[in-house]
């Protein structure tokens, strides 16, 4: 499936959503939304009660990505740690192998017109 034809189908299954249990929470619970002493409809109230929702996801994805991406850094911190200890312990085998690279290349030769 194509990446436009699953956000289009994710949107349509998300105001169906929204809108079905909205709807029936707000009849179930009989619930009335007053701004200003003034009743809200019922889509109004849906809409307020959705984007209260996304605030919360929001929230905790926030927070599930602040503790993964914690245990990522300090995975890299670890394997940048561990690859500079063995840079540290085999720091002549590659200073030598570059010293042999240099002397032993191909040079080419510049033509000069």
């Amino acid at each position: 499936m194509s990446f436009f034809k699953s956000l289009i189908l994710a949107i349509f299954a998300t105001l169906f959503l929204t809108y079905v249990l909205g709807t029936s929470f707000i009849e179930m619970l009989d619930i009335d939304v007053y701004m200003d002493n003034e009743l809200i409809e019922p889509l109004k109230a849906i809409s307020i009660s959705a984007v209260v929702v996304v605030i919360l996801v929001l929230l905790a994805l926030a927070i599930v990505l602040s503790v993964f991406g914690s245990l990522i850094f300090i995975a890299m911190l670890i394997l940048g740690g561990f690859a500079m200890l063995m840079i540290g312990v085999f720091w002549p085998i590659f200073l030598i192998a570059g010293i042999i690279w240099l002397i032993a290349r191909d040079k080419k030769s510049v033509q000069y017109q």
